[in-house]
């Protein structure tokens, strides 16, 4: 009986207030006077929105491939709407996505400490190695509840940092502490996580090199920092002139800007040089002299296609000049995306920091708690990159045949792609001694630059964009790497699997052909 007394009230109070209450007019409701009374109206709009990220731009993921994606959905939805079949995606170092497997020991790995029940049945022992069960075995007894479900230290899980570091000092020769790194979700949040860490303001800089890869460029915008460039020779192979440091350094100073840091690509991306030790010597003393952070990004550090070249991290080099863990600021980065294992979206990655004082050390630990911790299937594998099968495992063998397939063949497709570029009429093209890319320079018809002006777009996206159109072959515009001004380039990934790269050559030719004749002044 209370019960449909209240419902009663209830529905003669609503009634009521309801019935109190007149319609609004719909001229009032359209009118422009309310649209400004409203407080959500225009809340949110581009005018309104942090001015960082508008100047901020990502080419690899732009435009672009934006439209490659449209072209995509249309070949899906209409087949044949298309003078091609398919879209060949050049334009982002993303292995997997064009082909490449995976790496059997590293997943036998992480699917058991994924799933640590397995490691209790018989039948385990006949479908994995005996070596990927005593890893995992391994690496669940550092991982505290073997839960790798949890959040972590956020750090990193202190086990993986040990192996992690027993990797670096085999790799170089010299010690390594674990406390020194720190987990991240691939390379890219280090990267922000340091220029989060220096940069005040826009009066603080960072030394980049022009090509560059637009991480660096989106991170220093999105901050708030000064990008100051400096240009890579690419008539001696991309080359690094200390001179040319020196020059921008002095510049910018002149300029009231403050330089923090220099960033160094190595192995280069876009431009796929590899620095010689004696140049990386040259390039620490310079850090040393001139008070600057150094920036290593070896994401590619296993990428290494002649024979004349090898790989050197900074930290060696550094190690090797006498300098101690206190003498030169050295951030390294490095990525599970990259190298053999192209374990893109895994999203791994450590940045190893040396040089800074406690005080500092304690702020970036606070900046990487912030995040918690980075996803500990990343972490796992980070350190399953820097701690492979080793002689006398059981997995060695064939380990070694699947690394050794994928870097032969992704040399074998470099060279073929190089010499491609270099056949064509006014392109001239670097050899690519490492990383995943070409960046050939086009010497593009005035009539060519003249109708890319006609339409507002750079020449060298304008030339993406027709070679998308009339091949489905995507590549990203030298513009969104920054070029010597004058110049023309495009960024081509040398990862579609080897049985298809003959095809995008002849795409490619065909359709360099037709355009330079369209255009020929």
């Amino acid at each position: 009986m209370r019960r449909f007394a209240t419902e009663r009230v209830k529905r003669l109070l609503f009634g009521s207030l309801l019935a109190s209450r007149s319609p609004p007019s719909a001229s009032l409701c359209s009118s422009p006077a309310a649209a400004a009374m409203d407080p959500a109206a225009g809340v949110v709009t581009v005018d309104t929105i942090n001015p960082k990220v508008l100047k901020c731009e990502y080419a690899v993921r732009g435009e672009i491939v934006s439209h490659a994606q449209r072209l995509q959905q249309e070949l899906q939805n209409k087949p044949g709407s298309h003078p091609f079949d398919e879209i060949l995606y050049c334009n982002i170092g993303n292995p997997q996505s064009l082909g490449q497997q995976p790496v059997t020991f590293f997943r036998e790995v992480l699917a058991l400490c994924d799933h640590p029940p397995l490691l209790d049945k018989s039948e385990t022992h006949a479908l994995f190695s005996a070596d990927a069960i005593a890893r995992a075995w391994q690496i669940l007894d550092v991982i505290p509840g073997r839960a790798t479900g949890a959040y972590s230290h956020s750090q990193g899980i202190k086990g993986l940092r040990d192996a992690i570091a027993a990797g670096i000092a085999d790799r170089d020769g010299f010690p390594t502490n674990p406390d020194d790194i720190f987990l991240t979700d691939g390379a890219s949040p280090a990267v922000h996580m340091m220029m989060q860490l220096l940069i005040r303001s826009e009066k603080d800089g960072i030394l980049c090199p022009i090509p560059q890869y637009p991480l660096y460029s989106a991170s220093i915008a999105l901050h708030g920092g000064s990008l100051v460039p400096y240009y890579l020779d690419e008539s001696t192979g991309w080359g690094l002139e200390i001179s040319e440091l020196k020059k921008q350094l002095e510049d910018a100073r002149s300029k009231g800007i403050t330089v923090r840091a220099l960033v160094v690509i190595n192995p280069g991306n876009p431009t796929g040089q590899v620095l010689a030790e004696e140049n990386q010597r040259e390039i620490v003393n310079f850090c040393k002299n001139e008070g600057l952070v150094l920036l290593a990004d070896e994401v590619y550090q296993e990428n290494i296609y002649v024979d004349d070249k090898k790989f050197n991290s900074f930290k060696k080099i550094t190690r090797s000049m006498g300098y101690g863990d206190d003498d030169v600021p050295l951030v390294s980065f490095q990525s599970v995306s990259k190298g053999y294992y192209g374990e893109c979206g895994k999203r791994g990655g450590y940045m190893e920091i040396t040089g800074f004082n406690a005080e500092v050390r304690e702020q970036i630990y606070k900046v990487a708690s912030v995040n918690l911790c980075s996803n500990v299937s990343g972490q796992i594998l980070a350190s399953l990159v820097m701690n492979p099968p080793k002689v006398g495992d059981e997995s060695y063998e064939s380990f070694n045949a699947e690394k050794n397939g994928i870097l032969s063949t992704l040399a074998r497709r470099a060279k073929a792609l190089e010499d491609a570029f270099n056949s064509l009429e006014g392109v001239t093209c670097n050899k690519a001694e490492g990383a995943m890319y070409l960046f050939p320079c086009l010497r593009l018809p005035q009539k060519a630059i003249a109708a890319a002006k006609a339409v507002n777009a750079a020449p060298d996206g304008f030339y993406a964009r027709r070679l998308l159109d009339a091949t489905g072959i995507v590549v990203v515009p030298g513009s969104g790497f920054g070029q010597v001004p004058g110049t023309w380039h495009v960024r081509c990934t040398i990862l579609p699997q080897e049985d298809k790269i003959p095809a995008i050559i002849s795409r490619l030719k065909a359709f360099h052909e037709a355009f330079t004749e369209e255009f020929r002044d």
